[in-house]
């Protein structure tokens, strides 16, 4: 039997076990998500994404640092990649922070997608609620790229970080992912690199043509995240995104991460349903051989599934 109080004093042996739960899809994973959401909205969630390489896990590491040095407890979870073929994920983020990761007031915990029927999304966001009942302050969503999974993970958090580098076209592919949207603050890390002003001039000009409906126009930080340059500011501007949004209260933003949520759930649960039937993964099987071969189309096989 789970024990929920355990994980509510951060017990991190317990924190771990119930987000393998929620992971795994145990039969008590919804009644420690039902015993969380109550106890959940008191930590800080940033979300941090952008194209790999531009050294996400360099400046969550920074930060997460400059967080515990100012006497907050700190979840970090990195989303990883992982193989659509084997499910094992690279789990690199952890190597990376390893030192961190030994401070008790630091807990940290790598996520892949391990071919579960729910969505990435919704595991990392109930594993955030379960931090967040555990009485972390500060919780850092890192995801891998700027994929509809990540867009969707990081607009479930509270201040939304997106990473370019100088020189990598990265305003361009921001545009084409549609997280132009979503950043609240613009991060150009390695500014020690050619070309800072450059992407700085492009990515003014490119936020001067995003209307967002809250008004608030989002801050560049320029950082050097391995030489702990501008980690301090970035910490200011997470936290003035932080106090305007609470200062409006933005009911619609919460509405809307709530009907996603539900959505997400639903979405799982009918899948699960339609697979427990009899004889369902037979019938997936040689509906997926059929397709392979071409005897076969998605869109029949879907319908012949549903009719059954």
């Amino acid at each position: 039997m789970f024990d929920i109080e355990k994980l509510f004093s951060a017990e991190p042996r317990h924190v771990a076990r119930a987000i393998t739960k929620i992971e795994n899809g145990s039969a008590d994973a919804a009644e420690i998500m039902k015993a969380v959401f109550p106890k959940t909205g008191n930590a800080l969630i940033i979300g941090i994404t952008g194209s790999p390489g531009a050294g996400k896990s360099s400046l969550v590491d920074r930060l997460a640092l400059h967080y515990k040095n100012a006497g907050d407890r700190i979840g970090i979870i990195a989303v990883d990649p992982s193989s659509p073929f084997s499910g094992g994920a690279i789990l690199g983020d952890r190597i990376r922070m390893a030192t961190l990761g030994l401070d008790k007031n630091v807990f940290i915990r790598s996520m892949a997608t391990r071919g579960n029927l729910g969505g990435l999304s919704r595991t990392t966001v109930d594993a955030v609620a379960i931090l967040d009942a555990a009485g972390f302050d500060k919780i850092i969503v890192e995801t891998v790229g700027v994929g509809q999974d990540e867009v969707e993970i990081v607009k479930t958090a509270d201040v939304s970080v997106v990473v370019l580098v100088p020189g990598m076209g990265d305003d361009i592919q921001a545009i084409k992912a549609g997280i132009m949207e979503i950043g609240d603050v613009f991060v150009i890390n390695k500014s020690d690199r050619e070309g800072v002003l450059r992407t700085e001039k492009e990515l003014e000009a490119l936020l001067s043509l995003a209307h967002r409906p809250d008004f608030w126009n989002p801050p560049i930080v320029k950082t050097v995240a391995t030489e702990n340059k501008g980690i301090e500011d970035l910490a200011k501007a997470i936290e003035s995104y932080d106090s305007f949004q609470k200062s409006g209260e933005n009911i619609e933003r919460r509405k809307s991460i709530a009907r996603w949520r539900l959505l997400e759930i639903l979405r799982e649960k009918l899948l699960a349903d339609a697979l427990s039937k009899n004889g369902a993964y037979e019938k997936l099987d040689r509906l997926a051989l059929e397709i392979a071969e071409k005897r076969n189309n998605p869109y029949s096989a879907v319908e012949e599934i549903l009719k059954s």
